[in-house]
């Protein structure tokens, strides 16, 4: 796996995938940034959301689970001194769908937080307290 970062203007920077996506990263204003898109942290926070999201999602299409939506809201702690790092993030995962078992899906979280989410397994090793909620929804 690949990407590129480079310095666009003042803190923002376009980063490229290794797939051949891209965006803007931005600082935050207090920093110089101009709020042209999300802060590097942010990213952290939404690519654990969406790793979490995918296997949750795979695992219950193998369950023949008909999900209609799944959500994952996250909240995160920081650290107060430099490195600001992430020390607790909550997910809470919201889910819809046709006569879900709700077990199943509990059992789909824990499977990805235990199991296969590589982004909750590095967060853990780093000291992040991780932990997950979930919720049906109609």
């Amino acid at each position: 796996m690949k990407a590129r970062v480079s310095w666009h203007q003042d803190v923002s920077f376009v980063a490229e995938s290794g797939s051949g996506h891209a965006m803007i990263v931005d600082g935050a204003p207090e920093h110089g940034g101009r709020n042209i898109g999300p802060r590097p942290m942010e990213l952290i926070l939404m690519g654990l959301g969406s790793c979490a999201s995918f296997d949750v999602i795979a695992i219950l299409k193998k369950q023949r689970q008909a999900i209609k939506t799944c959500e994952c809201v996250l909240e995160a702690e920081r650290a107060d001194a430099v490195p600001a790092v992430f020390t607790k993030i909550t997910m809470h995962f919201q889910v819809s769908g046709d006569n879900l078992d709700a077990g199943k899906v509990e059992r789909a979280v824990a499977l990805s937080a235990e199991k296969y989410c590589s982004a909750s397994k590095m967060l853990e090793d780093a000291g992040v307290e991780l932990t997950h909620r979930v919720t049906l929804t109609s």
